[in-house]
């Protein structure tokens, strides 16, 4: 009679992937005061006088500038806060998120 040897299963790890980040992505608009902005990106983004002067700058400058990259929920919702108070106080100042590449 001949005996069956069975190997040990191979262990199978998961593959654990980071979570994809996204981009907050400050828009310019021609009627929300600088000064405004700033405080802004202070508050809802944790970012001191000069670098929330220095993102507002390039947002004027070329139209939009990158924020912060967060996580997707943590992103869209910063986003979405920082955009529903400016429209609060009667301004159009906007936004948005795109995954990092």
């Amino acid at each position: 009679m001949t005996e069956i040897v069975k190997a040990p299963a191979a262990k199978i790890k998961p593959k654990v992937e980071r979570p994809r980040l996204h981009k907050v992505i400050l828009l310019n608009d021609d009627y929300t005061p600088r000064e405004f902005v700033v405080v802004v990106l202070k508050a809802e983004f944790n970012v001191g006088e000069d670098q929330a002067y220095n993102i507002m700058m390039t947002a004027h400058q070329k139209g939009a500038c990158v924020v912060a990259v967060y996580t997707k929920d943590i992103a869209e919702s910063k986003a979405t806060r920082a955009t529903d108070f400016a429209q609060s106080k009667g301004y159009p100042l906007m936004f948005t998120t795109e995954p990092e590449e």
